[in-house]
């Protein structure tokens, strides 16, 4: 166990370890190894060509799920880090939580589960343990990544205001590690900065509009905004002030009730009856008040809405044409569809695809 990690924090010598046992590596420790199979893998690569809230393609400076990703990243290592957590087992799953993710966005993850309705629908936590678990595979010697317990325990149990994830069987009730809370709230924090921020950056969003926001409107004072005439760097400057603001609060917050509940183990934090990484109560209704702002002028602004009244015949034309003509699989997909059954297997295959590959096979199609 690392001496500078907390009591409570995940350790690898008193984790269940992996399902597949494997020699340790020289000189990675097991969490180091699974957020690098998570960058090396093949759903960490194609999220680079999926839907955040632009349309990938449509302007270079939009995020990517891989840029946010990245960006859920950065704010779990600093979290972790500051409160002596596991570090590397936060990155991992801040580095892994979206890998589930369909093509175009949450308007994508929608089709899919109407069209798999009678056969277990499609839920992206879901499908990011299934891909880690299963679809990835890089090993001769068995199937999926092989993530430790704790890696995929958090992505099972991950969520936010958007996801509400089943509770999975392998995992027992309870909370997760301080560690994969992290990556809920970082998940939360990053992207409505960084959708506020693309937002004004495509116009969608004007500033005098976004005054409204707690939180913009405190960001905006801080930086003193009306000093700064260059556009971009005062919409940066401020998407970066909310960030600093929440991430802050946050540290400051868990501390407190990690203190408070007097948690001294791993068993503490997961017996516990709340989440311990958490925001204060004005911190987190000001947040909210962002979410509901964003919901109302960016989610369903009228141009990203014609976008999502296209996905939905687009995808369904590909799955139907997929069912109807397995063959376009690659063979990997193929030999699953005894086990795992046709419709089953179509979703994983479109599940993985990229933007711009699902509308090209479309067309071929």
């Amino acid at each position: 166990m690392n001496a500078s990690r907390a009591p409570y924090a995940v350790s690898e010598d008193r984790s269940p370890g992996r399902t597949y046992p494997e020699p340790p590596h020289p000189y990675r420790g097991p969490f180091e190894r699974d957020r690098d199979r998570v960058i090396h893998s093949a759903a960490f690569r194609r999220l680079e060509g999926k839907t955040q809230v632009f349309t990938t393609g449509l302007n270079d400076h939009y995020r990517t799920r891989l840029t946010h990703s990245i960006e859920v990243a950065q704010i779990g290592r600093t979290l972790a880090r500051a409160l002596n957590l596991n570090e590397s087992l936060t990155e991992a799953v801040c580095l892994a939580h979206d890998v589930g993710h369909s093509p175009f966005g949450h308007c994508g993850e929608k089709i899919l589960n109407n069209l798999l309705s009678g056969a277990g629908g499609f839920e992206h936590n879901r499908q990011a343990l299934r891909i880690v678990d299963f679809l990835e595979h890089p090993y001769p010697d068995f199937p999926g990544l092989n993530l430790m317990y704790e890696t995929r325990h958090a992505l099972a149990a991950h969520h936010s205001p958007y996801d509400c994830p089943q509770a999975d069987c392998r995992f027992p009730p309870g909370r997760c590690s301080l560690e994969g809370q992290i990556a809920d709230l970082a998940d939360r924090i990053a992207y409505n900065c960084h959708d506020l921020e693309d937002g004004i950056r495509a116009r969608l969003i004007e500033e005098p509009q976004a005054q409204t926001v707690t939180l913009f409107r405190d960001a905006q004072q801080k930086i003193r905004a009306e000093t700064i005439d260059d556009f971009v760097i005062r919409r940066t400057r401020t998407a970066k002030a909310i960030l600093d603001a929440l991430v802050s609060d946050v540290l400051e917050t868990s501390r407190k009730a990690i203190e408070e509940a007097a948690v001294r183990s791993l068993d503490d934090v997961c017996r516990g009856p709340r989440p311990l990484i958490t925001l204060s109560g004005q911190t987190d209704r000001n947040l909210k008040e962002l979410e509901s702002f964003l919901m109302r002028n960016l989610y369903r602004h009228p141009l990203l809405k014609q976008v999502d009244q296209k996905v939905e015949p687009w995808l369904r034309s590909l799955f139907e044409g997929l069912c109807r003509n397995p063959g376009r699989m690659p063979t990997y997909f193929r030999n699953l569809i005894e086990k795992d059954g046709l419709e089953r297997i179509v979703c994983d295959y479109i599940a993985g695809m990229t933007d711009r590959f699902a509308l090209s096979l479309l067309e071929e199609l």
